[in-house]
């Protein structure tokens, strides 16, 4: 494959047997466009079948963050408007999501630095998941209205105990540390090794494990551990009052710091993440997961809430979002049922395919 531009927002190429993903776009800390979700679904299609690829890796090609998530500052401008690209952008990127859960060749996914939202949705279905001393991760969709999608369903409600349903609500940020701890990482390994490790694996991508197993080591403490059972039980209801109720009635110093995050948090997008995360675990196939939450962003990347979440956050910075319904309260079963309800006949997301051959 011939060189790239080094203006593209992803590099695709292969050196020896292994094919390259390099995410590019560093001012933003390299979230995703619905070109940058295209190009990396073309050079994954086309390494499938090609039989001089072994192993994928997946990085980011310079910058101090792996990838903060999707460029929702468009969806949102286009959910004031018609929509159309929001569905578009969603679609496609659901769509990788996807095409990387199902791969047939292993992925190894470098989360050096900060790894939110969309990065989580193209590092969770690797194979190989490495956090270092510099991964920040976390899944903060609630604070703009959002709820974790890119498959944050099926992955949040397969955590340890309530971890997950801490994690969706709260937007907590974790370390690699913690990521190793809850599953969420694979391996840990020393951020001055990183270089190291992908020229080892570009050089014997069939010795993947034992490089990755040689160059990890003890990581720190992982924090969430101590919190674990505060963790399980003041978030055990799958019902957001009694959340809140429970955080009250606690009282300590953990629970009050909780309860605040969780007040600046979008009641709408809260009480939708409960439910996902609590049908997510009864889901056996990734690709109904990703039908039911594009429905979801289908319709909330239009409302209020996610239009206003990104207005406070990203472009105006007055962190003063000022949420519709503004309580718990004011958010009904009903309304959560026709937020989640299947898109008309025609509509619905459809599940990554192959466009090569066999």
């Amino acid at each position: 494959m011939s060189d790239v531009a080094v203006e593209d927002e992803v590099l695709t190429q292969v050196e020896g047997r292994v094919g390259r993903l390099r995410l590019n776009r560093p001012r933003p800390i390299h979230a995703l466009t619905l070109d940058m979700c295209r190009r990396m679904t073309a050079a994954l299609d086309q390494w499938s079948d090609d039989p001089a690829v072994e192993l994928v890796l997946l990085d980011h090609a310079q910058g101090r963050g792996f990838c903060a998530g999707g460029d929702v500052r468009a969806a949102a401008e286009s959910g004031k408007g018609d929509g159309v690209y929001a569905r578009s952008f969603f679609h496609d990127e659901y769509q990788l999501n996807h095409q990387m859960f199902t791969y047939r060749k292993p992925i190894v996914a470098v989360m050096d630095g900060i790894t939110m939202g969309g990065g989580a949705g193209i590092a969770d279905p690797a194979r190989y998941r490495v956090a270092t001393d510099r991964t920040v991760y976390a899944m903060p969709e609630t604070g703009i209205g959002l709820f974790p999608d890119v498959g944050g369903g099926w992955y949040l409600s397969r955590l340890p105990g309530r971890t997950g349903v801490f994690l969706g609500l709260t937007g907590a940020r974790l370390d690699g540390a913690e990521c190793l701890a809850l599953g969420i990482a694979t391996d840990y390994v020393p951020s001055e090794a990183i270089e190291e490790i992908k020229a080892a694996i570009i050089a014997r991508p069939g010795d993947v494990e034992a490089i990755l197993d040689r160059a990890s080591v003890a990581p720190p403490t992982a924090r969430i551990l101590d919190n674990r059972e505060r963790i399980d039980r003041l978030f055990a209801s799958d019902r957001l009052e009694d959340i809140f109720a429970a955080l009250d009635a606690d009282g300590g110093d953990w629970a009050v710091k909780e309860r605040g995050t969780l007040a600046t948090k979008s009641p709408q997008a809260l009480k939708l993440t409960l439910r996902l995360i609590a049908e997510g675990a009864s889901k056996g196939d990734f690709a109904e997961e990703m039908a039911l939450e594009f429905a979801m962003v289908t319709r909330v990347s239009r409302r209020h809430d996610f239009i206003e979440g990104i207005r406070a956050l990203l472009v105006d910075k007055d962190n003063n979002p000022r949420w519709d319904p503004p309580t718990a309260e004011a958010v009904s079963d009903q309304m959560i049922d026709e937020l989640m309800a299947p898109l008309p006949a025609g509509e619905g997301w459809t599940p990554y395919a192959r466009k090569t051959g066999a």
